[in-house]
């Protein structure tokens, strides 16, 4: 360890067994604000030499973990929540500095590090097995008692993507923590540094050397090395569906989670409050810049309340301030490259050319694209079809339920959903028949607590994350049978 690779003003090298060191090839990398551009801090590089013995001390630092008492293991954890407590102003300007959201919005992130990490100590230490009623099975008296126990899998890898840089870091290495295993976090190469400093927050709380390792640099070198080694035992990766299927096809055997792409819908139906969808639309759909997996994407519409639920939305998508992340009043920041603020501004205008109507915003200057609200869009059209992640709703109108359900199920993707208004029974229905892991009656896909079960169907991935799901993936369950 020296100076360049110990923690301080933006700097940081990578942090594996215990240590922070350079990389194997000493490169560096400034990170930069998506906002201005400027310097916000500088990360080692690391190589597949150095996922090597990130996962070497991942080894040993999981023989020590897992024979950890659960209840040191949560006083640790629980020391870690108050030190993400006190240190909550400064993640969050660490996070609106190299993501570019609002200071507002990433201070909201911030403060529920603590929470998730006291969440995850209490069910960390909660690993119930169940007794098995063996003398059910023909051919077995009583002289046999059989029971379940879980186990750490071990060695968990942590991939998690740009746009809620410290939320998606813990709900991956806070269960991998509680429940035994040593964790290796790669974040997203435009946004490590909040990740970085979540990792010191676990350093300084008491982990053992080699329980949290992180390395930086790029996904295709280091997620490569890091899914296919045979001693990591689980994967945990939040990104698109092209890169969770590449993980799929390279890693072996070992257990996956994969949080993959949506295109989440938003029904509105007859007795909907108008009110209410409208403004829950207007922030579900542009919150972080629309960046989110969750966020309103496709709004599906009833003919009949069409017209006073565009009248009510627009104003309040106008209303929507773009600007300087840490200025005060600024509710939509850039999105996180101007590549992808292009490849957005391109979405619509294809949307437009394919005979949709472009109400409001969708201008580009830099990063920046203004809020937009696009209308007449056909389900089968790219923009529906296609995960935007960007600050745009499209919409569609229906003439019936029946029509609203087939467009709500009408992409590959079903993460989430959300419904306003109908009958009763139409809920039900939509509970039932809407093909996505999460389904909101009177809200937007837009909401999720940290302890729900969490994650797709179809193209959207597999495997449940929210803290106590995710402490069920990260453990394995043994069969225990005592002969008599």
């Amino acid at each position: 360890m020296n100076a360049e690779s110990t923690p301080g003003n933006g700097r940081y090298g990578l942090l594996i067994g215990g240590e922070w060191r350079e990389a194997s090839d000493g490169a560096r990398a400034e990170v930069r604000s998506p906002y201005d551009g400027r310097a916000v801090g500088e990360v080692a590089v690391a190589t597949a030499d150095d996922v090597t013995a990130a996962v070497d001390a991942a080894e040993r630092g999981a023989a020590v973990w897992r024979r950890t008492p659960a209840h040191e293991r949560a006083a640790v954890l629980n020391r870690a929540a108050d030190i993400a407590d006190q240190r909550a102003d400064e993640i969050a300007a660490v996070i609106s500095a190299e993501n570019g959201k609002p200071l507002g919005e990433a201070l909201g992130e911030a403060k529920r590090s603590g929470a998730i990490i006291r969440l995850s100590a209490h069910e960390g230490s909660q690993l119930y097995g169940v007794s098995l009623p063996l003398d059910a099975n023909p051919g077995t008296g009583q002289e046999k008692v059989g029971f379940t126990l879980r186990q750490p899998v071990g060695v968990v890898v942590a991939i998690t993507p740009f746009n809620y840089p410290a939320l998606l870091v813990l709900h991956k290495a806070g269960p991998a923590l509680a429940a035994g295993n040593a964790v290796i976090l790669k974040p997203a190469g435009a946004t490590p540094l909040t990740a970085l400093a979540l990792a010191k927050i676990f350093v300084d709380a008491g982990v053992p050397e080699g329980v949290v390792s992180v390395v930086t640099g790029s996904g295709g070198v280091l997620g490569d090395a890091l899914v296919t080694d045979p001693r990591v035992r689980k994967i945990s990766f939040t990104g698109s569906t092209g890169v969770g299927e590449r993980i799929a096809s390279i890693a072996g055997v070992k257990k996956l989670s994969l949080e993959l792409g949506a295109s989440s819908p938003t029904l509105i139906l007859p007795g909907a409050d108008i009110e209410k969808a409208s403004s829950a639309v207007a922030a579900g759909g542009y919150v972080n810049a629309g960046q989110v997996c969750i966020s309103v994407q496709r709004v599906i519409v009833h003919r009949d309340v069409e017209a006073d639920f565009m009248d009510a939305l627009l104003p309040k998508v106008a209303a929507i301030r773009m600007g300087d992340p840490f200025a005060e009043g600024t509710t939509l920041g850039p999105l996180i490259a101007e590549r992808e603020a292009i490849r957005v501004e391109q979405s619509i205008g294809r949307a437009v050319e394919d005979g949709a109507r472009l109400l409001t915003g969708g201008e580009r200057d830099g990063a920046f694209v203004s809020p937009a609200v696009v209308t007449g869009v056909d389900t089968h059209q790219a923009f529906a079809q296609e995960e935007l992640f960007g600050p745009a709703v499209a919409v569609t109108s229906v003439v019936s339920f029946e029509a609203a359900l087939d467009a709500a199920n009408g992409t590959s993707y079903g993460l989430a959903a959300g419904v306003f208004g109908g009958t009763l029974g139409e809920s039900v229905r939509a509970m039932r028949e809407i093909d996505a892991g999460s389904v909101h009656i009177g809200w937007t896909p837009l909401w999720r607590a940290d302890l729900m079960p969490y994650g797709g169907l179809k193209a959207s991935g597999y495997g449940k994350e929210g803290i106590r799901s995710a402490i069920e993936e990260m453990t394995e369950v043994k069969t225990i049978v005592m002969h008599g």
